[in-house]
């Protein structure tokens, strides 16, 4: 077993019925584990907090999850809330029926709203790659570079017969990216050491997964090419 990919992972809980000893576990493992971060609902903030105080593992949690269509102050309040509770990193979820609408603008606006209350920490826009056609994923990955995003990310992982997170779409974004500086995050329907390799080599800085354990059991050395 090798833990060099345990630094890309983002260790997830966000199914609506976890318990408080889930989170506890989650947060055991991650410690365990070595993972970059635990990735859970706002109510389970404070827990996941208190819980990983001695270890270096970060708290993340989700902004207008998982649909995307709160208002944008009702996000920025979330994100502010957030932060005080101890959050570390955002990952949020973009307006996506105003990508579609090409109110590229509004996706620029509120992207950039919750960059600018969240300061020095990391803000993850969510596009849910697996609603948009490719010309929208451009748009999506323009607007986070525009709004000074910290990573774009591929997917809630709760789109239903969603293929989560793709080579094809990494491969796009860090096209799309240049020399930017803006990472990506590939979550959703990652499952194995095998998936989570190629999702790396083809441009992802982090990978969101609830099968982190598994990823691990199956590691070798990786590298990202980003």
């Amino acid at each position: 077993m090798n833990h060099e990919i345990a630094k890309y992972i983002d260790h997830t809980l966000l199914s609506p019925s976890a318990s408080r000893d889930d989170i506890a576990k989650l947060c055991h493992e991650a410690k365990e584990y070595s993972f970059f971060a635990v990735c859970v609902n706002p109510y389970h903030v404070r827990q996941a907090v208190k819980e990983l105080s001695s270890s270096k593992v970060a708290v993340a949690t989700v902004i207008g999850f998982p649909l995307g269509a709160n208002l944008m102050d009702i996000k920025i309040a979330e994100a502010q809330r957030a932060i005080s509770e101890g959050a570390e990193e955002l990952d949020m979820v973009i307006n996506i029926g105003a990508l579609k609408d090409r109110e590229t603008d509004f996706i620029v606006e509120e992207i950039r709203s919750i960059v600018k209350v969240s300061k020095d920490h990391l803000v993850k826009v969510i596009i849910e790659c697996d609603l948009l056609s490719d010309e929208e994923k451009v748009a999506a990955t323009e607007a986070c570079v525009r709004a000074g995003a910290g990573m774009v990310k591929t997917s809630t992982g709760f789109v239903k017969d969603g293929k989560g997170a793709t080579v094809e779409d990494i491969q796009l974004m860090k096209r799309t990216i240049g020399s930017a500086n803006l990472g990506i995050k590939a979550s959703a329907g990652i499952r194995d050491y095998e998936k989570a390799k190629l999702l790396l080599e083809a441009g992802a800085t982090r990978l969101g997964t609830s099968a982190g354990i598994a990823i691990v059991g199956g590691a070798q050395p990786v590298k990202s090419s980003y």
